[in-house]
C-alpha cells in the first residue's frame, strides 16, 4: 500500500513537526485542530522551523516553499476521509485519544492506516477503542522531538496489527527520512524506558544536592556525548508531559519508575518548560534560554 495523503491530529509541537517532515517528503498533509488560533500558531511555528533550517543550511530555500505548499490546516476531522495514513498526536491521555479514535473510526476510509504517536500507552489498549474491523489497521509510530532533526521512529505492533500495515507505515517513515525500529508493545516501549530510568537518577542527584541541573547537563554532554543534557531535554519536552509519562510507567512497572518528588514540585510550581518561559531554566519569549 502506498501512502501519499497523510493526516495529523493535533497541532502542538510534535504534531506540527510530524506534518512538516512528511510535507518535505512530498506528501499531501493535513493538520487538524478544532481551534483556528492553535492552527495559526502551528503554521507560524512551522515557518519558523523552516526559516531556521534554511538559515543553518539544513534545507534549501525551495524546500521551504515545497513544504508549505504541501500542508493544509483544517478544524474538523471530517476532512480526513481520503487520508491513507492518519497519525494521532494529541494530549498523552487515554480518554482524550479515545474520543479522537471514535471520530476517526467513522470518518476514515476502510483501508486507511491509523497510528498513535503515544510515547508510553499500550498500542493494544488504544486499539480497543476502535471497531474490531479497524484494529488490524492501527499501530504505534513514536517520533522523537524535535521531529525535524531526530531520525528515530519506534514502530509498535498491536495484538491484531496486520503485517502489511506495519510494512506500509515503516516505508512511509523511511520516505520521510526517518529510521524505524520495531519495538514490542510494552508500556513505554524501548527508548522512554531507558530515558526515564536515567532521568530518575539525575533527579535524585539534584534532590541530594550532589550536582546542579546545569552541571549534570554539562557532564552528560561532555562525558557521555549527549547532544543536549537531561534537564535541557526535560524543558524542551515539557515537565508536565514528563510527569504524566512517569506516572504511566510507575503504574505499569511499580517502584522501578517512581516519579521523583522534585519533578512533582517543579510541575506544581508551574515550571512546565521552555514553552512557558520557566522550567529547570529560564527562557525568553522566543524560547531562548536566558540567565
Amino acid at each position: 500500500m502506498s501512502v501519499n495523503k497523510i493526516g495529523v491530529v493535533g497541532a502542538g509541537m510534535m504534531g506540527s513537526e510530524i506534518a512538516l517532515v512528511f510535507a518535505m517528503a512530498g506528501k499531501d498533509v493535513m493538520i487538524m485542530e478544532p481551534e483556528q488560533a492553535r492552527l495559526d500558531k502551528a503554521e507560524a511555528g512551522i515557518k519558523r522551523t523552516l526559516e531556521s533550517g534554511v538559515a543553518r543550511k539544513f534545507w534549501a530555500e525551495e524546500d521551504m516553499a515545497t513544504a508549505l505548499g504541501n500542508i493544509s490546516f483544517v478544524t474538523d476531522l471530517s476532512a480526513y476521509g481520503d487520508r491513507d495514513l492518519v497519525i494521532e498526536a494529541v494530549f498523552e491521555d487515554e480518554k482524550v485519544k479515545a474520543e479522537v479514535y471514535k471520530t476517526l473510526d467513522a470518518v476514515c476510509k476502510d483501508d486507511a492506516i491509523i497510528a498513535s504517536n503515544t510515547s508510553s500507552i499500550s498500542i493494544s489498549v488504544l486499539a480497543s477503542y476502535f471497531s474490531e474491523k479497524r484494529q488490524s489497521r492501527f499501530c504505534g509510530l513514536h517520533f522523537f522531538s524535535p521531529v525535524s532533526r531526530m531520525k528515530l521512529v519506534e514502530v509498535i505492533r498491536g495484538m491484531d496489527t496486520d503485517d502489511a500495515v506495519i510494512e506500509a507505515a515503516r516505508n512511509a517513515c523511511v520516505e520521510a527520512g526517518k529510521t524505524p525500529i520495531d519495538v514490542k508493545d510494552v508500556v513505554g516501549f524501548a527508548v522512554n524506558r531507558i530515558l526515564f530510568a536515567m532521568w530518575d537518577e539525575v533527579l535524585r542527584l539534584v534532590e541530594e544536592g550532589a550536582c546542579t541541573p546545569e552541571d549534570i547537563d554539562t557532564g552528560c554532554k561532555l562525558g557521555l556525548g549527549h547532544p543536549v543534557g537531561p534537564f535541557e531535554l526535560m524543558d524542551n519536552i515539557s515537565n508536565t508531559l514528563n510527569l504524566q509519562v512517569a506516572e504511566i510507567l510507575h503504574e505499569a512497572y511499580g517502584e522501578r519508575f517512581h516519579p521523583r518528588p522534585i519533578l512533582r514540585q517543579v510541575v506544581a510550581a508551574g515550571r512546565h518548560g521552555r514553552r512557558t518561559g520557566r522550567g529547570w531554566y529560564r527562557y525568553d519569549e522566543k524560547g531562548k534560554r536566558v540567565g
